[in-house]
């Protein structure tokens, strides 16, 4: 549990942990360089509590914290918290049980995450909402494999990752993007799946000053260049033209984010009348009606609510073939 200056809510953070039910547990609390009291909240709760161990860390930010709590951790499962957010009493029993039992039969799954409650309610709105709504609608790893590209499909501090996993793709490391989205990616590059408990066990706390909302690794155009990244060894390995579904904002910026790895989209699918017939970063904008299956590879890249899954039916119905033939992202 790294934290920074949260004074406000550490108390009841690390409650919510040490009153998990039926587990054993250190809790690794890693100051990312305090100013405020959290020190010495954390110092009490120490005392009170020998599985609480307070780090310091030098206020290099979370990955480095992060880095740090996982070598001094003990156990064979990481789990994650923040210290603003609560645990339902029996969130790490159930992601134990479950991971347990994955890795007893051969699984090779490298998050296990929850599903989570976005809190107050006054800060949990619009667009965050969404967020949440279609985060928790990802449950098995098909589901999260599916929209990987799309959005992180999990909350960082909701998960409990086998340690032998984590490891095997470089623990955590800071890049010019967010770094849990960059595990995420690193883990489905390397073959494990990511999953989710069908169950409500997390409470995620919104606030303005948030990481999320201010630091600019989170920036969408960040995203972007995460995603593009990771995708493009992907698409190479396909070996067939990009087509990019969107002419819009979403699809150019994608466009963009893709050529800086050498991979040009060839065109662009929209439906749009306007925009059909015109050019979008140099390549053709033609309508639905012009794709062939095993001709090209389509990527559908819209901003719009409710496009993808639009999108998605209209492929499906012509035959295309989700993961083969067409890769949702944004």
């Amino acid at each position: 549990m790294p934290f920074r200056n949260a004074a406000a809510h550490l108390d009841e953070a690390v409650a919510s942990v040490l009153a998990q039910e039926s587990v054993d547990l250190e809790l690794l609390a890693i100051d990312d360089g305090s100013t405020d009291e959290s020190a010495a909240i954390l110092g009490r709760l120490a005392r009170g509590d020998a599985r609480v161990k307070p780090i310091a860390s030098d206020g290099r930010g979370i990955a480095a914290a992060l880095t740090t709590g996982l070598a001094a951790a003990t156990g064979e499962l990481i789990a994650r918290m923040d210290a603003d957010d609560v645990c339902a009493p029996s969130r790490l029993l159930r992601q134990r049980d479950v991971l347990h039992a994955a890795l007893a039969s051969g699984d090779r799954i490298g998050a296990l995450g929850v599903r989570v409650r976005g809190f107050p309610d006054d800060a949990v709105e619009g667009g965050l909402r969404a967020y949440i709504d279609w985060q928790n609608a990802l449950v098995t790893p098909e589901d999260h494999a599916r929209d990987l590209f799309v959005e992180a499909p999990l909350c960082h501090p909701s998960v409990m990752m086998p340690r032998a996993a984590l490891e095997a793709v470089g623990g955590f490391r800071e890049m010019p993007w967010a770094e849990d989205y960059d595990l995420w990616l690193r883990l489905d590059a390397a073959g494990f799946v990511l999953a989710k408990l069908p169950e409500v066990l997390f409470s995620w706390r919104h606030h303005g000053g948030r990481a999320t909302f201010t630091n600019p690794v989170y920036a969408r155009a960040r995203f972007a260049e995460a995603k593009a990244h990771y995708l493009a060894p992907r698409l190479r390995a396909m070996n067939l033209p990009i087509v990019v579904w969107g002419a819009g904002k979403t699809g150019r910026v994608f466009a963009r984010a893709l050529e800086a790895h050498g991979i040009a989209a060839t065109g662009f699918i929209d439906i749009d009348p306007r925009k059909i017939g015109r050019t979008a970063r140099e390549a053709p904008i033609s309508a639905p009606e012009s794709l062939v299956r095993g001709a090209y590879t389509v990527l559908v890249a819209l901003g719009a609510r409710g496009a993808r899954a639009t999108v998605r039916g209209r492929l499906a119905g012509m035959g295309f073939v989700e993961g083969a033939d067409f890769i949702c992202v944004s």
